[in-house]
Formats: structure tokens, C-alpha cells, sequence
């Protein structure tokens, strides 16, 4: 799909899902919210894919988003929404520019454990302290967002539209930089990094940058799934989580930035379903659709539309 076709689709998908936010009943919002939430993780995860690198640690990025999110209503008494997001992305985008510095300097399964280590590590931080609720969390509550004071019933739906809105943003700037030079010097690093190097690139700033809007985009889908959700507990942190972000970016395929929401989508329905009708069952439920999408889509879902797009 050609530049101009991703982006026109991105902005009717958008729009889309922006006219429904009115009309579409509690329960589509809220999972709808939830997988964009989530499809903004994976997208920063897509990201770092496109670079030949695997992060089993996501998980540490959308915990901090949305422990950020909650505690500064919690803390701070500050209970707006946009300013929650805000520092959901400032915080995560902080600390994958920290830990960038040491990260970037790794490749495959090194970068693969040390990324799970660190999320690890706050996930055990976040258990231990009693003032950030131990294993049971807290609630957070926004009364406003942009200034405006939500009505009872009214917020999700907010938070669904700023989703939906951050889902373009994110999508657009991610769909430009990868065809820009840099974005196409990421690929060129997984496929041979030291050729990258002799053409006097920067192996190390290409992967950093990746790294921290991976980092920032965490925070983002953490803040919004906090958000939505109502409650943040260490399990935002645990590798498990972190484990679904990687299903859902191997479930939708690296081909396009549309990708990871379309997966999230389809993660979150047959979760759900499975959750609803075989509770005792629902992650090998997963684990079939896993095998399956390996056997005949190793491209993941997205390849679908591009041979359809292709004609074959």
C-alpha cells in the first residue's frame, strides 16, 4: 500500500471510529478503546521490529503510563485527563531515554532480555510498595479533559475520541518517518548492520530514537487504557503483558502502521469471546489462533490486505 493510500485509509478508518463515539454502546467502547490503547504499544513495538529488534519488556512503558496517569490524581490532585496523558507519555518517554543509552547498544536476544529485566524490575517495585497499592492497585478518576468537566456517563467516550484521535497522530507520524531516509535506513539495520555503518549512518541514534518513541507511545497507550479502565495495578508491568504486545505485533504484521490496530482489534475480540464462552480455556484458545497464524500467515493479518491489494 502506497503512502498516500495509508494515509487516506488511516484517516477514514479515524474518522470512522471517531462518528461512532457518540452512538456505539458502552461496552464496544470501552474494548475499542482498549485495543487502540493497546495498538499504540505494539506500534512503538513495530517500530524497534523494523529494526531486527524484539522487546519482550513493552510492558514496562505502558505501566509506567498508567501508574503516571493515576498518580497524578492520586498525588497531585490533578484530575484531568489530557494532562494525565500527557504525563503518561512524558514520564515513559524519560525512561526509555535513560535506559535507551544502554539498551541500544544490544542486539537479539540480549536486547530481548534485558528489555523483560527491566520490566521486571518495576513490576516488582510496584508490588512491594504498599503506596502505590501493592498487588491490588488503586482507581483513578478524571473529572475533566481539556478543561472541560465530564458528565456521569460521558468520560469513556472521551476517552475513546482522544484514543481515536491519538491513533491518527501516532499512525501519521509513524507512517512518515518510515519512509523517510531514516525509517528506510531501519530496515536497512536488520538486515545488515555493518553496511549501514560503512554508509556512515548511525547504527546507535537510529536504534535510540526507535527506542524512545517506542518508549513514549507505551506511555501513551498506558495512560489511555488507565483511563479507560478506572484502575492500574502491577499487572500493566508483568512479563505476561508484555508478551501480549508482542502476540498482537506478530499477529498483525509489520507491513504497515494500520497493522497493530487491526491485531488489537482482533486480539481483544477473541479474547473476550473466548473469555465469555470457554473462561477455563481462553488462553489456549490464544495459543490455537497463534499456531495458526504462524502456519498460514507468517506475515501476520496484514498480508492479507496487501495480496488483496496486489491482486493475488
Amino acid at each position: 500500500m502506497s503512502r498516500d493510500r495509508t494515509t487516506v485509509a488511516l484517516a477514514v478508518v479515524c474518522a470512522c471510529l471517531l462518528a461512532a463515539a457518540p452512538v456505539a454502546p458502552q461496552w464496544l467502547v470501552f474494548l475499542l478503546t482498549l485495543a487502540l490503547a493497546k495498538g499504540l504499544v505494539v506500534l512503538g513495538l513495530v517500530l524497534l521490529m523494523r529494526t531486527g529488534l524484539v522487546s519482550f519488556g513493552q510492558g514496562l512503558y505502558f505501566g509506567l503510563g498508567a501508574y503516571a496517569a493515576a498518580l497524578l490524581g492520586a498525588r497531585a490532585g490533578i484530575l484531568d485527563g489530557l494532562v494525565m496523558i500527557v504525563a503518561g507519555i512524558a514520564t515513559a518517554a524519560a525512561v526509555a531515554a535513560a535506559l535507551g543509552l544502554l539498551l541500544a547498544r544490544y542486539r537479539d536476544i540480549f536486547f530481548a532480555m534485558l528489555s523483560l529485566a527491566f520490566s521486571m524490575i518495576l513490576y516488582g517495585l510496584l508490588v512491594k510498595s504498599s503506596a502505590l497499592g501493592s498487588t491490588d492497585g488503586f482507581n483513578l478518576h478524571a473529572k475533566s479533559f481539556a478543561g472541560f468537566a465530564l458528565a456521569d456517563g460521558v468520560g469513556r467516550r472521551v476517552f475513546y475520541a482522544a484514543a481515536v484521535i491519538a491513533v491518527f497522530a501516532a499512525g501519521l507520524a509513524v507512517h512518515r518517518y518510515l519512509a523517510s531516509h531514516y525509517g528506510r535506513l531501519a530496515t536497512a539495520i536488520r538486515d545488515n548492520e555493518l553496511r549501514v555503518e560503512y554508509l556512515g549512518a548511525s547504527v546507535f541514534r537510529i536504534v535510540y530514537a526507535n527506542y524512545v518513541a517506542a518508549g513514549a507511545l507505551g506511555g501513551l497507550g498506558g495512560a489511555l487504557a488507565a483511563l479507560a479502565v478506572g484502575h492500574v495495578d502491577p499487572e500493566t508491568a508483568y512479563w505476561t503483558t508484555s508478551g501480549e504486545f508482542v502476540f498482537i505485533a506478530v499477529l498483525g504484521g509489520t507491513g504497515n502502521v494500520l497493522a497493530p490496530f487491526l491485531a488489537a482489534g482482533v486480539f481483544e475480540a477473541v479474547r473476550t469471546l473466548a473469555s465469555q464462552y470457554a473462561p477455563n480455556v481462553w488462553q489456549m484458545t490464544l495459543g490455537i489462533v497463534m499456531l495458526l497464524l504462524i502456519l498460514f500467515l507468517p506475515a501476520g493479518l496484514w498480508s492479507l490486505v496487501a495480496k488483496k491489494r496486489a491482486g493475488t
